[in-house]
């Protein structure tokens, strides 16, 4: 109908009749499309454990690859996933971190990529710069005998050099949103790069559709053909997720290798509780007490830059080697720091969530949550970093008088009771003076460096940059009911887009509409909700705007 709004799909437009029977009782999500099987794997392997790769579908050059690094089965994901995959489905696989995601869909994206070779094969997009190199190095990896031409997309990194990268058709394409989306947007030829692409893989799916990539996703899909294959893949199950999939167009298949938040049986989780004011004091003991306790590398995860940076020079004046890893350093500066780490010539990285998603470092041995995060699903991913593929591992959660209830909230979602982190609080408090010393030198050291004006800038370029994304000739209403998170709804519809804070009250009232042809089988109430009225004082709508619902 003229004048409604006109969704765009994440999932590809074909439509393939599914040829699985799936039991509607089996998952809810089952009995809202008819075009979806879904899998509910076991986290600890199946009834076809001793499949090989061979078996999957997987051609003699891939399964000899998978040999020489060391790959010499496939995990759960893989084998459900890799076989759907090759038959053309689209993919959501959900799966614990460490669980084999990243060849799951690189595997079969570069058996099609054999038989058909052309470039932009396929374009894989990732929430941060640091998982983006971690992909484009595997994909290299396990594409070395294709003589693989695999492009690095990411924002630190000079533009002109990956627009002349780009021109030149590579296969593969691993971007994050914001750079990908500004080369697309300045260089039509650029954009006619995508137009036969055959896979779009979100990784991180969860982080892609969660942290306001909206506009970037909106332009990306604008670039790609309606007939690709897509592939989205993430450590945790959201509203948006499954959202996404009940509305594929295509034949897909859901593989959820688990229930709800779950941390691996191999990880060891322990706390301590102690004051705020001597975190530093017991993460010191603990960190001089490294090659007692047989850990070769450890991983500090805090909640702010300021933090991460004060941490990395208290250490650093404690003569504990240690390297930090946060946004408001340069590109160059975070892969140096993490390249330092992964190859172990230093033992202790300090990082901001910026590194709690796919990072896969295998010496990692002791996890250390100095802040508590906020979200289950974000202390599942930190978490992850260690214990990965079946190793062992530990994790000490620094616990104040605040967090209790936070930590109650992940033992619960994640189903495991933490146990205490036992030592000794006289020998710890041993050193106390001396790593208050070295604080009050950190502190003055951040003031040298300007580290507190810097931060306050980018505070105001990133406002300055969000307040530029607020509505101005689109309308601001989104579905509650339908999708709980409005950056999901924002991206189905095209006509429809927009940014709400996250906690608005909002203002609410009672619609019945159907948004579309595609959403037509929907026939149901929507709540909608409005910007909150502070909002709504500023917001200026031009006359051309076509609201696609009554007011």
């Amino acid at each position: 109908m003229e004048g409604d709004a006109k969704p765009f799909r994440l999932f590809s437009g074909k439509f393939k009749p599914s040829q699985q029977t799936v039991d509607p009782t089996s998952n809810p999500l089952a009995a809202t499309t008819k075009t979806t099987h879904t899998d509910k794997g076991d986290p600890d392997g199946d009834a076809s454990g001793a499949v090989g790769f061979s078996e999957l579908g997987l051609s003699k050059w891939a399964v000899d690859t998978c040999r020489e690094l060391g790959i010499r089965s496939p995990t759960p994901v893989q084998r459900r996933c890799i076989p759907r995959i090759l038959a053309g489905d689209d993919v959501l696989g959900i799966a614990q971190t460490g669980s084999g995601k990243t060849a799951a869909f690189a595997l079969p994206i570069l058996q099609r990529l054999a038989v058909e070779p052309y470039g932009v094969f396929a374009l894989v997009i990732t929430p941060t710069r640091e998982l983006a190199c971690q992909l484009a190095e595997q994909f290299r990896a396990l594409g070395s005998t294709l003589h693989l031409r695999c492009t690095l997309i990411i924002g630190g990194i000079n533009m002109m050099g990956q627009a002349q990268a780009l021109m030149q058709r590579p296969h593969i394409v691993v971007a994050t949103p914001g750079r990908i989306k500004v080369l697309l947007s300045e260089n039509p030829d650029i954009s006619a790069a995508f137009s036969k692409i055959k896979f779009l893989v979100l990784d991180e799916a969860d982080r892609v559709l969660d942290v306001g990539f909206e506009e970037e996703l909106r332009i990306i899909f604008k670039s790609l053909p309606k007939s690709r294959q897509t592939l989205l893949f993430s450590a945790t199950m959201t509203s948006q997720l499954q959202a996404l999939l009940e509305l594929s167009a295509n034949r897909s298949y859901f593989f959820e290798a688990y229930e709800g938040f779950k941390t691996v049986e191999s990880l060891k989780q322990q706390y301590i509780f102690i004051p705020k004011n001597v975190k530093e004091v017991y993460l010191f003991h603990i960190l001089s007490k490294m090659e007692d306790m047989s850990v070769r590398s450890a991983m500090i995860f805090v909640s702010t830059c300021r933090s991460c940076h004060l941490l990395s020079l208290l250490l650093e004046e404690l003569d504990e080697p240690a390297v930090a890893l946060h946004s408001h350093k340069s590109q160059a500066l975070r892969l140096a720091a993490l390249n330092k780490f992964k190859s172990g010539r230093v033992p202790i990285l300090i990082a901001t969530d910026v590194a709690s998603r796919g990072l896969d470092i295998p010496t990692v041995d002791l996890f250390i949550n100095y802040d508590i995060p906020r979200y289950p699903r974000d202390y599942v991913h930190r978490v992850g970093r260690t214990a990965r593929a079946g190793r062992g591992g530990m994790s000490i959660s620094f616990i104040a008088q605040n967090d209790i209830d936070l930590i109650h909230e992940i033992e619960n979602d994640v189903g495991k009771k933490m146990d205490a982190f036992e030592c000794k609080e006289e020998e710890v408090l041993e050193n106390i003076t001396k790593v208050y010393k070295a604080r009050r030198v950190a502190r003055m050291k951040m003031m040298d460096d300007g580290f507190e004006e810097k931060a306050q800038e980018r505070k105001a370029q990133k406002m300055k940059a969000l307040a530029g994304k607020v509505l101005t000739e689109k309308s601001f209403f989104c579905c509650k009911e339908f999708v709980s998170d409005v950056t999901l709804f924002s991206i189905l519809l095209s006509d429809c887009f927009l940014q709400l804070p996250r906690k608005s009250p909002g203002l609410k009232f009672q619609k019945k509409t159907n948004l579309s042809e595609e959403f037509s089988a929907l026939k149901q109430d929507f709540t909608w909700t409005s910007l909150s009225q502070g909002s709504l004082d500023s917001l200026e709508l031009s006359s051309s705007v076509q609201v696609p619902v009554p007011l």
